[in-house]
């Protein structure tokens, strides 16, 4: 008996999505493949099989693969920041104050397991300098608001997010080599960062 290959689908065939919906698809979709296979995972082509789209959609959607690395960038950088801003401003009210581990493992989760290091430095090394800028905008207008919302005396706000920033994108591209090789464990970065929240320097 002969088998006959099934035919691939026909593009004409799949539901039609607003545009934003489209865009929304396919930023999910980029997401994934980084946290999946890494910065070099994040083209067009994958992107555009993941959704079942195709790339003439997705290069009206963002233009290049480097527009759809920039627009994912964004996306993460508004996230990042909204999720630190409800930590501080939201539940830390309720609770009497802000859980600055919980900022701590935020940030590095988002730099970290979430790709945001390393998709940033993957765009920079292969010619966009301005990779780091949605992110840097994103913490800047947060750094603004919380400073104008603050209601004790501490540390510069601006210094903290600087150095939880740093340490965080340096955490996610070489901490877990360097902890090893200098022998300390893997979330040492971590203790050090949350130091610099409490004000304690991270020693223990």
């Amino acid at each position: 008996m002969t088998t006959i290959a099934a035919s691939p689908p026909n593009p004409s065939d799949r539901r039609r999505l607003p545009p934003a919906e489209s865009r929304d698809a396919a930023l999910e979709a980029a997401r994934a493949l980084l946290v999946e296979h890494g910065p070099q995972g994040v083209t067009l082509k994958a992107v555009a099989a993941r959704v079942g789209r195709t790339h003439a959609t997705l290069l009206h959607h963002f233009g290049s693969a480097a527009g759809l690395q920039q627009a994912l960038i964004e996306r993460m950088a508004e996230e990042i920041t909204s999720t630190i801003r409800d930590a501080v401003l939201v539940r830390a009210p309720a609770t009497g104050g802000p859980d600055h581990a919980a900022i701590v493992d935020l940030v590095f989760d988002a730099f970290g397991r979430g790709g945001a290091g390393a998709l940033a430095s993957w765009m920079i090394l292969t010619g966009n300098r301005d990779a780091l800028d949605p992110i840097l905008h994103a913490i800047h207008a947060l750094v603004d608001e919380l400073a104008a919302r603050r209601t004790t005396a501490g540390p510069p706000i601006g210094d903290q997010t600087l150095q939880l920033v740093l340490m965080a994108l340096g955490d996610a591209l070489l901490g877990a080599a360097m902890a090893r090789a200098l022998g300390l464990p893997e979330e040492r970065a971590r203790g050090l960062a949350l130091g610099v929240l409490v004000g304690d320097g991270g020693s223990g």
